[in-house]
């Protein structure tokens, strides 16, 4: 696969991602955002600061001014897009991915996501062609957000909480604001990590990795503490570890946000949960008196769907969690602060508010490499066909006791499958029945 993703833009730099592209996607990014007054932030890999010197000579160049934030997460680019009434952004960030990557997410006004259908697209037909620079060169100017971003994100935390916290930053971008937020909030806050550190020396940035969890389920434990907090490298996504240490499914987690709005703000708006998430949160919310719906993976058909259904939040299987109060976007921080809350008033350990939302057993999300990924699909749907089918996001067929979603990767040549089942023997039949089928119709 390309550079050009689903959502973003995204490969290893300079190799795949490479300068003069850089420069070439800046120069034709304002007439694609109509923008002469584009806006960018940065994570922190040892590429950002060459990104942005690539892309921001290309944007100038075009003639439309750059206003750098410098490094920051990515939720902090997308407020800012909304508060200061910017018509384009940039956050340079690969996320998740090993420290050779880089990427661009790219912004419209209103924060709404950039994808191949209102612009990726064209910017990737566009950059083939060299351009031709004849207006003058505009500048480059510096934006300090800190205190805007950090008291929006303390709206969300409540006067007063008393639980023990371990956070890792993981020495992403989480960093960069974590102390601002957090530090006299709880009483008791242990932060690991907190170093910026385009290496990421204390562990990898993706944080669905068990690898990753390993001393932040040490420190928990050590400090006797209520609840971890674990960011990805650029702070979209928030995974949480109860008291004892252990990984909570971010699914779970979306059903536990909705005691916040559906118990505590009494909201009568609707939530939505991604297809891949358990049976058990459309049974929660509902059991709250609140109303799901599942909905399509990835971010920019989540923040366009929450918009124009009005909806409350929404939740990925990935650790996403998209707020209204927040543009319709995704925030790690803004998550952290609606879970403590949550477990804070709960009075009760988080490992047993787990317990009472999800009495199934679930696989997790497991990868399979294939050569077509249509037709893997089209065969395994085949042989389920006294199934319940969805098919707004891959397929997802629903028995009385078992069901099941495979669905194909937005960046890489994968099919992903999730299954979850009343008992954990049968979950782990049907995922052996799943994997054998997948890779028989792929022979």
């Amino acid at each position: 696969m390309g550079i050009f993703k689903a959502n973003d833009i995204r490969g290893v730099f300079p190799e795949e991602l490479d300068k003069e592209r850089i420069r070439r996607i800046g120069f034709y990014l304002p007439g694609i955002l109509k923008s002469d007054r584009i806006l960018i932030g940065r994570d922190t890999r040892n590429s950002s600061d060459e990104v942005f010197e690539l892309l921001a000579r290309g944007i100038t160049e075009a003639g439309a001014q750059v206003v750098d934030i410098g490094v920051c997460d990515s939720p902090a680019v997308y407020f800012a897009t909304v508060k200061y009434r910017f018509t384009g952004s940039v956050m340079i960030t690969a996320s998740h991915n090993p420290p050779e990557y880089n990427g661009l997410k790219i912004s419209a006004g209103s924060a709404v996501p950039v994808g191949p259908d209102n612009g990726l697209r064209e910017l990737e037909r566009l950059i083939a062609v060299k351009p031709v620079v004849s207006e003058p060169e505009a500048d480059i100017i510096f934006l300090d957000i800190r205190n805007d971003y950090t008291e929006h994100v303390r709206s969300f935390l409540k006067e007063t909480n008393r639980l023990k916290v371990v956070i890792d930053c993981g020495n992403g971008a989480s960093s960069i604001f974590v102390h601002d937020i957090f530090d006299d909030f709880f009483p008791g806050v242990t932060i690991l990590f907190d170093t910026p550190d385009g290496e990421f020396p204390g562990h990898g940035p993706n944080p669905l990795e068990p690898e990753s969890w390993v001393h932040i389920a040490e420190t928990i434990q050590k400090e006797n503490a209520d609840l971890g907090i674990l960011f990805d490298g650029d702070a979209d996504r928030a995974i949480f570890f109860d008291e004892q240490g252990s990984f909570i499914s971010p699914d779970i987690i979306t059903a536990l946000i909705g005691l916040y709005y559906y118990e505590s703000k009494k909201s009568k708006k609707k939530m939505f949960y991604d297809i891949r998430s358990s049976r058990s949160i459309h049974e929660y919310i509902t059991a709250l008196g609140g109303t799901a719906a599942a909905c399509v993976t990835g971010h920019a058909r989540i923040k366009k769907l929450l918009k124009s259904e009005n909806g409350i939040y929404a939740g990925e299987l990935s650790g996403h969690y998209y707020f209204s109060e927040n543009f319709y976007c995704d925030s790690g921080f803004i998550a952290a602060a609606i879970v403590s809350d949550v477990v804070d008033r709960m009075k009760t350990p988080l490992s047993q508010i787990v317990r009472d939302i999800n009495p199934y057993s679930f696989s997790g999300e497991r990868n399979f490499t294939v050569r077509n990924t249509a037709v893997v699909l089209q065969k395994v749907k085949l042989q389920y066909p006294d199934g319940e089918i969805n098919e707004i996001d891959g397929i997802r067929i629903d028995y009385k006791d078992w069901w099941f979603n495979l669905r194909p990767s937005g960046a890489e040549p994968l099919l992903r499958l999730v299954v979850e089942a009343a008992t954990p023997a049968e979950m782990n039949q049907k995922v052996e029945e799943l994997s054998d089928l997948i890779y028989s119709v792929d022979a």
